[in-house]
């Protein structure tokens, strides 16, 4: 096989939310973030995967991605559109029975006009000032909305993965002061925000990240393994160099594997020279410059040459990579290329 293998572990998934799900209280929900294609993962298996496990509520961010939901989950599960009522979405949302997050003044007259009585939830910013309806506007309208019933009242924290960033607690008050005495169902936490403690779960939670094994929930069970199958071996003396530029330069008679992969499967450049592949439990760095389809790797102490060697697995999990690369876990996981053989594991129900 020429291409990479993505093994992705449905059962970790199920059991990361139901393990998010018991650190709130009774009375609270949770729900499942699966916008990006379930953050790159495939959010057909990975919703369905979630639904049995529990979850009632799913977020996406966009309407066409509420479609795909819809399609996987069939009829009954609440699916919620970040991104709120856009237009041109009218027709998808009532024939789909997604649930809007109206974000703007323009986007709750747009929804009351054209689907009064379809249900719809409100973002409010309390502090991110990236979407939401603003304190001002929201004392204007609460009112309104309010009688109109919307089925959640939500807003997002921006620092919830630094649990002493006073950003946190600003937010959390501004949030009580909107929505205080409104009688409506409430979230503000997403993961960070769920093991912030329960000042912050309020009547639902929305996990995202946590559910596939990334960072601040250090405590969940890895979900994904990539595995570069090795396309050709050779032997490099002192002095020869490997890959584009000439980057890096042999120092000792080496053995060099060219594994399948590469900036146009999502693996970014910035890892040249400094990311470790391994077999097993045994590391190989990374030499040379990644490219767009390939990755060289020294195997010199190896045994003997492997079959494949993997980037992310047990001995590297996605954000220990993304911190190699300077960047997150999030945007390694949603990068990831649609050229990898995806492989899922769930164990019979």
């Amino acid at each position: 096989m020429a291409t990479a293998t993505l093994t992705i572990d449905l059962d970790a998934i199920a059991a990361n939310w139901r393990a998010l799900d018991r650190m709130t209280g009774a009375g609270v929900q949770t729900a499942a973030v699966v916008k990006a294609d379930a953050y790159g993962l495939g959010v057909t298996r990975v919703a369905r995967a979630l639904a049995g496990a529990g979850a009632r509520r799913f977020f996406v961010a966009a309407a066409e991605e509420g479609a795909a939901v819809r399609q996987a989950l069939g009829p009954g599960p609440q699916i919620a559109v970040l991104s709120g009522h856009m237009s041109g979405d009218t027709e998808m949302i009532h024939d789909l029975d997604l649930t809007p997050m109206l974000n703007s003044l323009d986007q709750i007259t747009r929804h009351l006009e054209s689907l009064p009585g379809h249900p719809f939830g409100v973002q409010l910013d309390t502090g991110m000032n990236r979407l939401g309806v603003e304190m001002l506007e929201w004392q204007a309208v609460a009112p309104i909305l309010v009688e109109a019933g919307p089925e959640l009242l939500m807003s997002h924290l921006a620092c919830a993965d630094e649990p002493d960033h006073p950003l946190n607690e600003a937010q959390l008050r501004a949030f009580h002061e909107m929505t205080d005495g409104t009688g409506l169902p409430r979230s503000l936490a997403a993961t960070g925000g769920i093991l912030l403690g329960s000042r912050y779960h309020f009547d639902l939670t929305r996990p995202g990240v946590g559910l596939y094994g990334g960072r601040p929930y250090d405590a969940a069970i890895p979900v994904v393994t990539l595995s570069l199958p090795v396309i050709q071996t050779r032997e490099v003396e002192p002095g020869e160099s490997v890959g584009y530029g000439c980057a890096w330069v042999a120092e000792r008679p080496s053995v060099i594997a060219t594994v399948a992969a590469g900036y146009a499967d999502g693996l970014p450049r910035t890892l040249s020279g400094k990311a470790r592949l391994w077999d097993g439990d045994i590391p190989c760095p990374l030499v040379g410059r990644v490219s767009m389809d390939m990755i060289t790797v020294d195997i010199t102490d190896l045994p003997e040459t492997p079959r494949e060697l993997d980037i992310i697995g047990p001995n590297q999990g996605v954000d220990a990579l993304a911190d190699v690369a300077g960047t997150i876990g999030y945007e390694l996981l949603t990068a990831l290329g649609a050229r990898y053989t995806r492989r899922y594991q769930e164990r019979p129900a």
